[in-house]
């Protein structure tokens, strides 16, 4: 492809680059990766992946979330607990997947890569976290939560324990845990 800088991306070739470095992502882990084999199951050049990513670990992430957010909907049923339960389950339900467990590997590279860690907290993060204060403000607007709450704070109180959990405990993370936290951090929010 010899597209100059500043052109659209061929979103065909972007999609099979998306598609190459999720599927190594899923095969052989984070770690294992690098551009020329992500070039090589894509058919293309590595440079054309260094044209349209910084860096191996920001082609990985774009892999990563392409495929994730899918499976992360925003729910508005109407009830603010509602959908914060099913926002944390689903939630949990990914972190806890096979796909969903390479965060984790993602976090440990992170460690000693602070241009991955700044990915991963920018492109996978802080859009989480955003997503559950939207929907705690949304709550506090309809009048279902005290409307001067720290939306900050509370998504650290329900969202933090999961990933407490998954990170350091390891131990279990079911849909029953995140209703008893849900549920608990909800006695706090309720006006």
């Amino acid at each position: 492809m010899t597209a100059k800088r500043g052109r659209p991306r061929n979103m065909e070739t972007q999609k099979s680059i998306l598609n190459a470095s999720y599927e190594l992502l899923l095969e052989k882990g984070f770690a294992a990766i690098t551009v020329e084999k992500i070039a090589e199951r894509a058919g293309v050049s590595k440079a054309t992946i260094y044209k349209w990513w910084p860096n191996k670990s920001a082609v990985v992430m774009d892999g990563f979330l392409s495929a994730a957010s899918e499976r992360l909907p925003i729910p508005d049923t109407g009830s603010i607990f509602d959908d914060i339960l099913i926002h944390a389950t689903n939630v949990t339900r990914f972190m806890t997947s096979r796909e969903g467990k390479i965060i984790a590997q993602i976090i440990g590279e992170g460690q000693s890569d602070p241009a991955l860690a700044d990915v991963y907290r920018t492109r996978y993060f802080q859009p989480r976290r955003l997503e559950a204060r939207q929907l705690l403000e949304r709550g506090a607007q309809r009048g279902e939560l005290d409307k001067d709450l720290d939306a900050g704070l509370y998504t650290d109180l329900i969202y933090g324990p999961i990933f407490y959990r998954l990170l350091i405990t390891g131990e279990v993370l079911n849909d029953e845990y995140v209703e008893r936290l849900v549920r608990l951090a909800f006695q706090g929010l309720r006006p």
